[in-house]
């Protein structure tokens, strides 16, 4: 049996973590019709682990730093936490039950994707977040720590993306998004 612990993502960066009384709860949700955005085959909450648990996207999304894609983590990333963390409320405890399923099985879940571009353009992950910071991911992707299911919430179309890159004085060559 191989036991794998992982560290507070706080601990991880150096920084302190907020104090339980001013941190984000995340609701119970008993019903899901009501959310935006695809139903996935395992009720990932973003809120729960971005805004209460308050781990930072770069976390799980490790390789948008360094890579085009961000990607979808690898089970091996839940499950260091999720091997010792069963979770609270039983709708958690189901959602989790799936994740270990997989990990068992060596199955990955087929999840769908949200966020997509056309096949004509490029988006480097990895130099939005060094020109802008590992906190611009809500920039595209919005406030998901407060996203029970997340959603695309903005267009990801030319104009929205050329006033970005007019707000942030950064190129608007058409081949560093066309190539």
């Amino acid at each position: 049996m191989v036991l794998i612990l992982a560290l507070p993502p706080a601990a991880l960066n150096g920084q302190q973590a907020q104090p339980a009384s001013s941190r984000y709860t995340a609701p119970v949700i008993t019903d899901t019709s009501s959310l935006k955005g695809p139903r996935q085959p395992i009720f990932f909450r973003h809120d729960v682990h971005t805004g209460q648990d308050q781990i930072p996207c770069m976390y799980c999304h490790y390789s948008a730093a360094i890579s085009s894609e961000p990607g979808i983590p690898a089970l091996q990333t839940c499950m260091g936490c999720h091997q010792l963390i069963g979770g609270g409320p039983p709708s958690h405890q189901a959602e989790i039950k799936k994740v270990r399923d997989a990990w068992r099985e060596r199955k990955a879940p087929e999840w769908i994707r949200i966020h997509a571009l056309p096949g004509f353009v490029r988006f480097p992950h990895m130099r939005h977040i060094k020109a802008l910071g590992t906190q611009a991911c809500v920039t595209c992707h919005g406030d998901v720590q407060k996203m029970a299911q997340v959603s695309q919430v903005s267009t990801l179309r030319m104009g929205w993306c050329v006033r970005c890159h007019v707000k942030n004085n950064v190129t608007r060559d058409c081949s560093v998004c066309h190539y």
